[in-house]
């Protein structure tokens, strides 16, 4: 439950960030945790995801669009997003979390969120991302088969 709780307030965080088009630095995150008494584990692993993910939101963004077929990300809800995000950044920079923990977390913070269609919606570009059927540059496509 530490987790779960670690992965809403990095939504949260995230959300925020983008909402307000401020960049993270530890003055932001220091207000966001004001009054707010948590375990360390949890800010440091709030923290940890939050990082990552402003760290490579450029690419992870791209993979995103490009598992999103026909969506751009102009027409994502910000929540739905910004859990894209996170968790995306879970399954290709985190080996320590497993796919399927990373992938179901987005899922359920998405049903306490979010709407009832999201989660079909994040589960289809995860699945794809955890896949590796998508890069930053475009869809992979199916090796060829050598001839015998």
């Amino acid at each position: 439950m530490k987790r779960r709780r670690a992965r809403e307030y990095a939504l949260q965080i995230l959300f925020q960030l983008e909402i307000t088009g401020s960049e993270l630095n530890n003055e932001a995150l220091n207000e966001f945790w004001e009054g707010k008494n948590e375990a360390s584990e949890v800010k440091e692993f709030t923290e940890s995801i939050v990082r990552g993910t402003t760290e490579h939101i450029v690419s992870l963004d791209e993979i995103i669009k490009n598992a999103a077929e026909h969506w751009s990300l102009d027409r994502m809800a910000v929540v739905d997003k910004n859990i894209l995000r996170a968790a995306a950044y879970e399954l290709l920079y985190r080996k320590d979390i497993p796919p399927s923990v990373a992938i179901n977390e987005a899922l359920e913070i998405a049903k306490k969120y979010s709407t009832e269609e999201s989660a079909p919606f994040l589960n289809g570009i995860l699945d794809k991302i955890a896949k590796g059927k998508i890069t930053a540059g475009k869809q992979k496509k199916p090796a060829k088969k050598k001839k015998d």
